[in-house]
């Protein structure tokens, strides 16, 4: 083992990150693991370690070897719960995620290489080993309640997916919505897990207020290829029926085609407009596939083994979209590309907006009405 993975290895203990039997995770793990319902199974080297073991060949031929990869859940001792953010290239300035990683699976995830800084990899340890903040709702009302705070707007699943599965059984999502309601704190939440409908009873009293919008992503309406791209996430129907239940109860809720993989979904971004409008979407918003750091072995990786026949389409589009490069990390572009695929992307989704009247944004949300419970509003 490494100097570099030592140090990381201290750096666990001294935050409290320790499994049951006092163990530390290990950050060199093998080159390949086997996964049930797994978007990558692969373990990327890891760019701030200098060390890693690999397995030898045939390891995994061994009927002994493990099958499955089990999602691990570690403590996330964090002190503060809002993160903020200067990007021009994003709607929002603060965030709250309770989760870091991702069981979803989504081998495209952009937060991906956010796990290379704990010592883990971006590939399988991202969707296999989460961090939980058992104790955001109490970090988020000591934060709302500070004089410091003004009220801005809150975004839930800023990084990772906050109706992620774990949170079926910690509810810390839900918890952290009741403090948001109780401070009539506004809220914009995204999210592609149906589990969002559990909270509808707090969402519909946000929405009263005009304290909250719902985006929900969808990728793709071909049910197969959403299990295979995004394993551990709600199908596109269900996505759909979210978002109509959602309208019926008066929340604003808008759908977010993301990522577009070119090659691969783009040619869907009409029928998913159409789709979203009628279930009673508002607004729609794209963005364009993003490969940053290991991100790209782990998508590629993807593409090789579930759609081999497509990988040389789709690489040569995203990098016509990039100037030649897998990605592209300039504000003002990232999010959108370059060239004339990242143009006809851009027309194409403009124009089914326009057809499908989700050309707009949704209402303004209400920053005005923030309070601390208890406390009595000044006069100037």
């Amino acid at each position: 083992m490494g100097t570099a993975g030592a140090c990381v290895r201290a750096a666990w203990r001294s935050f409290g990150f320790e499994m049951a039997d006092g163990t530390v995770p290990d950050a060199n793990l093998p080159i390949r693991q086997p996964a049930k319902r797994r978007g990558a199974p692969l373990a990327p080297p890891n760019r701030f370690e200098h060390t890693r073991y690999e397995n030898e060949p045939g390891y995994f031929e061994d009927s002994d070897a493990p099958a499955i990869r089990r999602t691990q859940y570690f403590p996330d001792r964090s002190r503060t719960i809002i993160a903020s953010n200067d990007s021009p290239d994003v709607g929002f300035r603060y965030s709250v995620n309770p989760y870091r990683g991702c069981e979803h699976g989504c081998p495209y995830c952009y937060a991906r290489p956010t796990h290379e800084t704990l010592g883990w990899n971006a590939g399988i340890d991202f969707e296999t080993k989460i961090l939980v903040k058992y104790d955001a709702p109490e970090l988020l009302q000591r934060e709302l309640s500070s004089p410091r705070w003004q009220g801005d707007v809150l975004a839930f699943s800023g990084v990772t997916d906050c109706y992620q599965p774990i949170e079926r059984k910690l509810k810390l999502t839900r918890r952290c919505l009741e403090v948001c309601a109780r401070f009539r704190q506004s809220v914009a939440v995204v999210t592609k897990n149906a589990l969002l409908l559990r909270d509808l009873d707090i969402l519909t009293d946000m929405a009263a207020r005009n304290l909250v919008h719902v985006i929900v992503s969808i990728t793709t309406l071909d049910a197969r290829l959403a299990h295979e791209m995004e394993p551990r996430a709600s199908l596109p129907s269900r996505r759909l029926a979210m978002i109509e239940h959602l309208a019926a109860a008066g929340v604003p809720v808008a759908v977010l085609v993301a990522p577009v993989v070119p090659g691969l979904t783009d040619s869907e971004i009409p029928a998913i407009l159409e789709r979203a409008a009628e279930a009673g979407a508002g607004a729609a918003g794209y963005t364009l596939l993003r490969l940053p750091g290991a991100v790209q072995t782990v998508f590629l990786d993807w593409l090789e083994r579930v759609y081999p026949q497509k990988r040389a389409v789709v690489e040569a589009r995203v990098r016509a979209c990039r100037h030649g490069r897998l990605n592209d990390s300039q504000f003002g572009r990232r999010m959108r590309g370059e060239g004339p695929v990242a143009e006809m992307i851009a027309q194409l989704f403009h124009a089914a907006a326009r057809r499908t009247g989700l050309d707009r944004e949704l209402p303004p949300l209400n920053t005005t009405a923030f309070r601390r419970p208890g406390s009595q509003r000044t006069l100037f």
